[in-house]
């Protein structure tokens, strides 16, 4: 009888290669707070603004382009894929809507325009590996779409957190229903798009001109 332990197999070995290579498509809180992003200087207008514009339930993204007074240039949303979080992916999701909603800024030698991403998902404030790898998607999409990369905010039962900047709020909250645009805080009102585009499918919503 021969004692020993098995060769891994093609699919054990590839399988183990993209978990690595998801892992390293993730961004820890300490890596996003040295990143130098720019903080909002009113993040529960941006919060209570994309809240009333998109209602977002769980697994819903909403991505926001705000220009140099922090108003919406445009904004749009979708609901992430059932499939493990990875950057990559989640790049390449941010970037198809920005491609659709805003030209790009890629000939200006500074970027003029932030992008900000609110996900409402299930849990609590604390980072997860998810969060990471949304946080590295919107950086790499804001680089290849020629825009500052701005904040990550989470949508909870509990509320809404901007991670990395220890600010956030009760309300509104993943389950919240949306005020109707122009109702709330008269600060809402200069938060009305200028600019948007993108036919509504099936589990994608772009905001209206």
């Amino acid at each position: 009888m021969t004692l020993g332990f098995a060769p891994p197999t093609a699919a054990s070995l590839r399988s183990s290669s993209e978990s690595a290579n998801r892992l390293a498509r993730i961004l820890e809180p300490a890596e996003w707070a040295s990143a130098g992003i720019p903080l909002l200087s009113n993040p529960r207008e941006v919060v209570g603004g994309l809240h009333s514009r998109h209602a977002p339930t769980t697994s819903m993204a909403v991505l926001a382009i705000l220009d140099h007074e922090e108003r919406i240039a445009a904004s749009a949303s979708f609901v992430r894929r059932p499939t493990p979080a990875d950057g990559w992916e989640f790049r390449n999701a941010l970037l198809a809507h920005l491609r659709r909603v805003i030209p790009h800024d890629l000939r200006r030698r500074t970027p003029v325009r932030t992008a900000v991403l609110m996900y409402c998902r299930e849990g609590d404030e604390r980072w997860t590996e998810e969060d990471g790898a949304w946080m590295w998607g919107l950086r790499d999409a804001c680089t290849l779409h020629g825009l500052r990369c701005g904040a990550y905010i989470t949508l909870t039962r509990a509320g809404w957190q901007v991670l990395g900047e220890g600010r956030g709020g009760r309300r509104p909250s993943s389950d919240s229903l949306p005020l109707p645009v122009g109702e709330g805080p008269a600060e809402l009102g200069r938060l009305t798009p200028r600019t948007a585009g993108g036919a509504t499918e099936p589990l994608r919503r772009a905001a209206a001109r």
